[in-house]
């Protein structure tokens, strides 16, 4: 015996045993089955509930139909794009510039600027992990806390494009100090060797430059994103765990040339490739030059084609109306200049994969 009410199937199971029913949608869920015995109050109830009759011999059980998709996302979102702000901040779809300062993390600056959104759209930031985000986010490329400058974020279907960003070329301001290594290789880190300095001489340095421009094979600081196990070296190194140094791996620097030099300091000019750390190239240069050196101040002035001056928006601007102009500008420059920049050499291809900046 079948029946049906509020766009609920209703079964009749004789014998005992009741049994999920054949559903529209292939819903035959056990949490939706509820036996009902004859007389049951709830038989008068009316309204969106399903109805439920009670017959003597026999076991009843229902079911709710399945939900198309549409109707699932007009229920979750529906009340959402109701509001202009809401509406406009999800059809955002791109890559644009944000400005990120010297202290927070890559991942801290996204938080922030996703949070700061969502408040402005009155949409609730899901506070489970796993549950999928309303607000699809992204950045291309890390950089490391110590440092500033161009982040490049992917919002909507622009966090597809953000491989290619990643593995385009980037540029840098690097001061760098002779005389002193630390463990990190910048000024965040303790110092673990002093030697001196004062035979180097401006000629000197802008030599040793000329052997680390073009392809070349670099080893990866200690503390950095790349991880072992899951888990990034700088945390294992932070846990007090013996790390080994990752292999030597091919990168690419287009140019590099010395700004100023007043000993112990020196001004670097750098573009690279993906998967470059000028940590390690300040390091090497120390150590080419018979001394030792750290990165004392880290800038990222430009990013595939977002410049620091021109695309990097502060935290000011950090609004719907802003970024969605912000795009249309940014998107049109990708429209023109390619976002990843390579040598034609064996290296090159290897150069772009699995990459991370500092």
């Amino acid at each position: 015996m079948r029946g049906s009410g509020a766009g609920w199937s209703v079964g009749l199971v004789k014998g005992g045993g009741a049994k999920p029913l054949s559903v529209p949608g292939g819903l035959e869920q056990k949490r939706d089955l509820v036996p009902v015995p004859e007389g049951d109050a709830r038989l008068q109830k009316a309204g969106p509930e399903p109805p439920s009759l009670g017959l003597h011999g026999a076991s009843l059980v229902w079911a709710s139909p399945a939900r198309s998709v549409a109707e699932k996302v007009h229920g979750k979102l529906g009340h959402v794009m109701a509001n202009p702000a809401a509406a406009k901040l999800l059809s955002l779809s791109g890559l644009f510039a944000v400005y990120k300062p010297k202290g927070p993390t890559s991942a801290d600056v996204l938080n922030q600027l996703k949070e700061k959104l969502l408040a402005e759209a009155g949409i609730q930031k899901c506070a489970r992990k796993r549950k999928k985000q309303i607000l699809k986010i992204g950045h291309g490329g890390t950089l490391d806390s110590a440092a500033a400058g161009v982040l490049v974020v992917g919002i909507g279907k622009g966090t597809k494009m953000l491989s290619s960003i990643l593995a385009g070329s980037k540029k840098y301001m690097a001061i760098g100090e002779l005389g002193k290594a630390t463990d990190t290789l910048d000024a965040t880190g303790k110092v673990t060797e002093e030697k001196p300095y004062d035979q180097i001489t401006k000629e000197d340095l802008e030599r040793v430059l000329q052997k680390f421009t073009g392809n070349i094979m670099q080893v990866p600081p200690l503390y950095s994103a790349l991880k072992r196990d899951g888990q990034r070296l700088s945390s294992l190194m932070k846990k007090g765990e013996a790390v080994e140094a990752k292999p030597a791996r091919p990168v690419v620097v287009y140019s590099l040339s010395l700004q100023n030099f007043q000993p112990p300091l020196f001004t670097l000019d750098v573009e690279c490739g993906g998967g470059f750390y000028v940590r390690s190239l300040v390091s090497d240069i120390g150590k080419e030059l018979s001394s030792c050196a750290n990165v004392q101040e880290l800038t990222r002035t430009k990013q595939g084609p977002f410049t620091l001056e021109e695309h990097a928006l502060h935290e000011d601007k950090w609004t719907i109306d802003e970024i969605a102009q912000s795009l249309e500008h940014c998107m049109s420059l990708l429209a023109v200049e390619p976002s990843l920049k390579k040598l034609k050499t064996e290296h090159s291809e290897e150069s772009t994969v699995n990459c991370e900046d500092k």
